[in-house]
């Protein structure tokens, strides 16, 4: 609630001579992350601005990202900096709220993906299991053997 209220004081700064001259508010949540970074970087030099030029704000996992491992950072996870009788908001309710029209759309790539990478992974682990047991099951001479320890693999 609080998220809410904070967003809409937000929103209510605007031009009193031309609102169309700014600030703009964006609803997307990649939008809205993308402007809360850059108030925390120097944006107006050089380096701040190469840094802004260097990330990336999606909503949901775009088709070039859902194929990389994904990583997580346990000092952001909400488990180890909230305490538990702590209320928190979601950037994508908050912006469903304010005007962005794109949260079921999102959720239903999402839902595809998700079945996607279930797939793939279990097939993933298939292969690496039958690669597992056929290694277990090959028998290597005594010559070939010397040559796989001279050069390091045994």
């Amino acid at each position: 609630y609080r998220a809410k209220l904070k967003y809409a004081n937000f929103k209510r700064k605007k031009t009193n001579s031309n609102p169309r001259h700014g600030p703009f508010h964006q609803r997307a949540p990649s939008k809205i992350l993308w402007r809360t970074i850059r108030g925390m970087v120097p944006h107006k030099t050089a380096r701040g601005a190469a840094a802004l030029d260097r990330l990336k704000c999606f909503e949901g996992i775009p088709h070039p990202f859902d194929r990389k491992k994904r990583m997580v950072i346990p000092a952001a996870l909400k488990v180890l900096r909230l305490r538990p009788e702590r209320k928190f908001c979601k950037l994508g309710d908050l912006s469903n709220l304010f005007g962005w029209k794109h949260k079921e759309l999102i959720e239903r790539l999402e839902v595809q993906r998700k079945v996607k990478s279930e797939a793939f992974h279990k097939k993933k682990v298939a292969s690496a299991r039958a690669k597992t047991t056929a290694v277990k099951k090959i028998k290597v001479s005594a010559e070939d053997q010397k040559v796989l320890e001279a050069a390091g693999f045994a």
